[in-house]
C-alpha cells in the first residue's frame, strides 16, 4: 500500500455510484483529490454520490496541485489527470489513480505508480474484501465504467475468475 494515492475523477465517481467508494482505501488510507478534480466532480449534480462522498469522507481530502509539471503539460491531458499526475510527481511514492488511457501511459512514463478502477477491484478480490470481483465490475460497468469483454475477461482470468 502507497503512503497516499491520488485520484481522478472518473474512478472515484465510478466507485461511488457503485456503492463501493471504500475501495480507494486499498490504495492508501489517505486519498487525495487535486481541486480541479474535485471541482469537476462537484460541478455534476448536487446529489450524486461521489459528491456526497468528498463532502463526508474524512479519508479523502481535498488540495491545491499548485501549478502543473512541465513534464505532464507535454501530455496535452485533461485538467484532472495533469493535476492527479502533477501532485503525484511531488510526492514520491503516491499512487495516481486514473482511468484514462493517456493519463495512464504518461504516469508509466514519468515513473509515477499507477493503477485504475479495475484494478483496485481485482487487489480487493485478492485480498479477500469481496468475495467476487465480476459482480463489482458489473455493477461498475452499469454506472458508466467501460472495458471491453475482452480486458474485462483477461482480468478476471489471472484472479481465477
Amino acid at each position: 500500500m502507497a503512503d497516499s494515492a491520488v485520484v481522478n475523477a472518473s474512478p472515484l465517481i465510478l466507485l461511488a455510484r457503485a456503492g463501493h467508494i471504500e475501495l480507494l482505501k486499498l490504495a492508501a488510507d489517505l486519498v487525495i483529490v487535486p481541486k480541479p478534480v474535485a471541482d469537476e466532480i462537484c460541478a455534476g449534480v448536487a446529489a450524486d454520490a461521489a459528491v456526497t462522498a468528498l463532502q463526508s469522507l474524512d479519508w479523502l481530502q481535498t488540495e491545491d496541485p499548485g501549478t502543473v509539471s512541465p513534464a505532464v503539460a507535454r501530455w496535452n491531458l485533461g485538467p484532472g489527470e495533469s493535476s492527479v499526475l502533477t501532485w503525484a510527481l511531488a510526492h514520491p511514492g503516491a499512487e495516481a489513480i486514473i482511468d484514462d488511457l493517456m493519463g495512464r501511459r504518461c504516469a508509466k512514463v514519468l515513473g509515477v505508480p499507477v493503477r485504475g478502477t479495475l484494478g483496485l477491484v481485482l487487489t480487493a478480490k485478492l485480498r479477500k474484501r469481496i468475495p467476487e470481483a465480476r459482480p463489482v465490475v458489473e455493477q461498475l460497468r452499469s454506472c458508466g465504467m467501460y472495458l471491453s469483454k475482452q480486458v474485462l475477461d483477461g482480468a478476471l482470468a489471472k484472479i481465477g475468475e
